[in-house]
């Protein structure tokens, strides 16, 4: 009964939000609402702990494995918490990525480089640029917030069997690396399937798929798969979550950048 319950609120969510995007007058209008009710089919997951590995290809096929450790906090009225520990190679372990996201100023970046011993701050106009050598850019690993964007709905188009909303999302931060993304949103739980990121130029830059959708606390969706290809270059990067976890305690005391250098 309880499951049910939580399937019929979800659910009471989105058709509520959705009605709303039905009446609106403007591609612009449909877009934001659609963004809502994504955003609102999400809230209440809490912190997460996982591991997950991440796999380099570059143009020719050659791979390079990192793994890590992530824990994420959720925070209300504000953008979320994460921390990123590499725990192979060799030579990025110990390495630590400390991110605090925010709906309507830049994200707080910071990376903790063990062969230098000290932490580095990530400047937001440096955002834009490759995480850890992989096809993600730094910008890419911030939690989604409906403020960061402008929106306009484009079509309905299936997807991987699903009826989906194609969406344009236009980054309101100066300094992101993208004019626009085209995201796949489907209409039965909101996941994205697909998203195209175009450059300063408004050429295709990369193409992200999410797949191999889990769900969590019978109500939170998570990819275990994410591909991101590089049309540009033909690099791309695995981003697959091994373990994923819920509701492990965590708290603000453990996303402290004072304590980056001892991260475990």
């Amino acid at each position: 009964m309880k499951q049910l319950t939580k399937l019929l609120s979800t659910s009471i969510i989105g058709l509520s939000l959705i009605s709303g995007a039905s009446l609106a007058q403007t591609a612009e209008e449909k877009g934001l609402e659609i963004a809502k009710a994504r955003k609102a089919i999400d809230i209440g997951w809490g912190d997460s702990t996982a591991k997950a590995q991440m796999i380099l290809r570059n143009a020719n096929g050659q791979e390079t494995v990192r793994k890590m450790k992530l824990k994420s906090l959720e925070i209300i009225d504000d953008g979320d918490k994460a921390l990123t520990i590499f725990s192979q190679p060799r030579d990025v372990k110990g390495t630590a990525f400390l991110s605090f996201s925010h709906p309507t100023t830049s994200d707080e970046q910071w990376m903790y480089l063990p062969a230098l011993k000290r932490v580095k701050r990530i400047a937001s106009r440096n955002q834009s640029g490759p995480f850890m050598g992989s096809e993600f850019a730094f910008e890419d690993l911030s939690s989604f917030e409906i403020e960061k964007y402008t929106y306009k709905y484009l079509k309905d188009e299936t997807i991987n069997g699903e009826l989906s909303y194609v969406v344009e999302v236009d980054p309101v931060n100066k300094n992101s690396g993208y004019t626009r993304q085209v995201l796949w949103i489907d209409q039965a739980h909101y996941r994205a399937h697909k998203i195209e990121f175009y450059d300063r130029r408004n050429s295709l830059l990369k193409t992200l798929t999410l797949s191999d959708y889990k769900l969590y606390l019978d109500k939170y969706w998570r990819p275990s798969t994410q591909n991101m290809v590089n049309n540009q270059t033909g690099k791309s990067t695995d981003y697959i979550v091994e373990e994923l976890t819920f509701k492990t305690g965590l708290t603000a005391k453990d996303f402290n950048k004072a304590t980056l250098k001892r991260a475990r």
